[in-house]
């Protein structure tokens, strides 16, 4: 996942696209993680992006449940 996805570009997905974005996220925070704990992780910022790519997500999948529509301003 590239780091700091928009939520724009996650919108214009389908449902199946973002389980699939959602498991590569966490795919690689699980990576990310094992890293920082090893000592090898040399960029922790990446941590700080990648969960709140995963927040995005979330969020956007509990939007659609609700129904929710959001207004993007122009």
């Amino acid at each position: 996942m590239v780091a700091g996805t928009k939520a724009t570009e996650l919108r214009e997905l389908n449902d199946e696209d973002l389980v699939a974005k959602l498991r590569e996220a966490k795919e690689e925070l699980f990576n990310l993680r094992f890293q920082a704990a090893t000592g090898q992780l040399e960029n922790h910022g990446r941590l700080k992006s990648v969960r709140k790519d995963i927040a995005r997500v979330y969020t956007l999948m509990r939007e659609r449940e609700l129904g929710i529509e959001s207004v993007e301003s122009v």
